[in-house]
Order: structure tokens, then sequence, then C-alpha cells
């Protein structure tokens, strides 16, 4: 019979496995939205056995790449203070979120191919929770437009966010100005405009 410390061993060297495997598919993904599970077995050194009994799919691996870059973010996104005034929030949100972007967007678009929108939008549901909370308390302070849904100015900051990423990648934004560019145009969508006063009437 086989010695009973095995086992614990032999999982310990499948979690590595592992990892290592979703760290090359980070990395693969980063360089090349298209790179292909030989790309990423090489990329880990394993074999296709092993990168196949842990992930059956190339859009399994993707996804298991996308959450472990979300969870990174969240880690990233949970120092941003938000109790202040919505509006430095706002800017601290979307320049730290502009900046995992960044880092995430090949890897975003990979999944963007490979998994469903459902599945995606899934997986931001905990970002896009933060951002949903912080522009209703702008929106009940009477700092943030009350006139458009809260969903609907999140989804407009996903954007803004994700054009932003095109831009520097098609070489229409330098990627030093993003961060400011981004937390100005969030700030110009969410912010409520000043009241307007009437035309003077001379009597």
């Amino acid at each position: 019979m086989p010695r009973s410390d095995t086992t614990p061993a032999r999982r310990a060297d499948a979690r590595h496995n592992a990892e290592k495997i979703v760290q090359a598919a980070i990395a693969c993904l980063g360089r090349n939205p298209q790179a292909s599970m030989n790309d990423i077995a090489q990329e880990a050194g394993v074999g296709r056995v092993t990168l196949y009994g842990h992930f059956p799919s190339r859009e399994a691996l993707i996804e298991a790449a996308l959450v472990r870059l979300l969870a990174r973010g969240d880690e990233v996104l949970e120092t941003v203070d938000l109790g202040g005034d919505p509006r430095d929030g706002l800017r601290a949100l979307m320049e730290s979120g502009w900046l995992l972007i960044a880092q995430a967007s090949s890897v975003l678009q990979a999944a963007q191919e490979a998994l469903s929108p459902g599945r995606v939008q899934e997986l931001h549901a905990k970002p896009e929770q933060r951002v949903h909370g912080l522009i209703r308390r702008g929106q009940a302070e009477g700092v943030f437009r009350a006139d458009i849904a809260a969903d609907l100015l999140s989804s407009v900051l996903h954007h803004i966010l994700h054009g932003a990423a095109g831009d520097v990648a098609a070489g229409r934004l330098e990627p030093a100005n993003a961060p400011r560019v981004v937390a100005e145009m969030a700030l110009a969508v969410c912010v409520l405009p000043p009241a307007r006063s009437g035309p003077s009437v001379d009597r």
C-alpha cells in the first residue's frame, strides 16, 4: 500500500501546478489574447495532460485567469477611501480602476471572446457593487445626478474605462494621461451640473 503521506504531497503538487498554469495564462494572455493552450503549457513548464487535468478547456482556464486578476484588483480597490466626498472617491476609484484595467485588458479581451457576456458581467459583480454604492451615496447627498439610474451611470463608467484601454492600445491616448482622463470623464458624467441662473431682466 502507498504511504499515507503521499496524498497530501500530491495535493500540494497539484495546487502548485494549478497555480503555475493560472499565472502562465495571465502572462500569455497579457501578451496575446489569442494565446493557445500549448502556449500556456509551455509558459507554465507542464505537459498537455497536466494542463487539461486541471483545466479541461481554454474557456475554463481563461475564466480562472480573470477570476484571479479580479481578486487582485479587489484587494487594491478595498484600500481606496470612499468615505469622504463622493467626488473624491469617484476620482480615486476611477484612477485605481484604470491601472487595473491597463494591467488586465488583454486577459479581459480574451474573456470577452471566450465567455458569455452574462458570465463576464457576473464575474465583475463585486467591483460593480462598490461603484453602485458610491454612486447611490453621491445621489442621496445631492452631489451626483439622480435623473439617471445608478446602474446606468455605473455602466457608463465601465465603458469609459474599457474605451480608454482601447484608445491607449490604438495610440490615441497617452498611457500617462489615461488616469486623469478617465477620472475627469467620470466626474463629467456623474456630478450634478451647477444650477443655471436665468437671464437678468432689466426693469
